[in-house]
């Protein structure tokens, strides 16, 4: 019988938001995969669990995976905790969900503290819709292709960013998006938590007497439907009536069609589109 693989949230922050659930489980697997060792003997010791531990990181990610499908497959239960929140959320922990998943391991999720969620729900932004962009890449070209698209981004987005890396992420922002509101969550959970609405113009002016400490979180609202439709309307505004028109009964399209398209495509009535074309004939 094979093991399981457990994903453990910790706390990002507040011990307090440790779970029951997520302690029992620790100390009753075999092992404990974590980011960071030094790091989890703290937490671990603080809820007495004394499960063995073995490191689990970006740089020994698909190596150490086969050590650990080769426990489970042995027969031993694994769980997999990151430095804090919840594993395989901007984090390697994919990588061995995944290959548990080709090996025919049961996978599990404990649910807990997650930094992207926490600050999304104090953002004051919409959360009925939004994507999770974790850390903008360092790839020069990866970022500047990432950046393109969050250009057409509507829905809610939420960014990780180290405090030495801000200042330079907020420039970069402001100069892709525009001036966006923005809300900079510092801290979560901690004693010293901070949430700041503001917009990304503002927020270049906030560090600039001081450093950043902390990690962030950093929410933006999407592009709205208003400036697409906006931005729509004055690209039609390069070309005539007339060749709008064309554009449509060149596929084959009546011309009454033809005209309330145009219309919707320019933000006018149809009754203007009409009237623009008798005055020209």
């Amino acid at each position: 019988m094979t093991g399981k693989l457990f994903l453990c949230a910790t706390p990002i922050g507040n011990l307090g938001d440790m779970t029951p659930r997520v302690v029992e489980t620790l100390q009753a697997v075999d092992l404990i995969a974590a980011e960071d060792t030094r790091n989890s003997i703290k937490l671990l010791n603080h809820f007495g669990i004394h499960t063995s531990m073995t490191s689990y990181h970006e740089y020994n990610k698909v190596e150490k995976a086969q050590y650990l499908i080769a426990q489970m497959m042995e027969g031993r239960d694994v769980a997999l905790i990151t430095d804090a929140g919840t594993p395989a959320i901007s984090d390697p922990g994919e990588v061995l969900v995944r290959m548990c998943h080709e090996s025919g391991i049961d996978v599990t999720s404990l649910p807990g503290a997650a930094a992207c969620i926490t600050a999304l729900t104090l953002s004051g932004l919409n959360t009925r819709r939004f994507c999770f962009e974790g850390f903008l890449p360092a790839d020069k070209r990866e970022r500047r292709d990432v950046l393109e698209d969050l250009k057409k981004e509507s829905r809610t987005i939420i960014l990780y960013e180290a405090p030495h890396h801000l200042k330079q992420t907020f420039d970069v922002l402001f100069e892709a998006l525009g001036n966006r509101k923005l809300t900079l969550c510092r801290e979560l959970t901690k004693k010293f938590e901070e949430v700041v609405p503001t917009t990304l113009s503002d927020a270049c002016a906030l560090f600039e007497n001081k450093e950043p400490k902390g990690e962030f979180v950093l929410v933006i609202e999407g592009k709205s439907f208003a400036e697409f439709k906006q931005e729509r309307e004055e690209e039609w505004q390069n070309i005539s009536i007339e060749e709008h028109m064309e554009i449509y009964e060149s596929q084959g399209i009546a011309q009454k069609e033809a005209m309330k398209r145009v219309a919707k495509d320019r933000g006018i009535s149809k009754s203007a589109v009409y009237q623009y074309l008798v005055k020209k004939k």
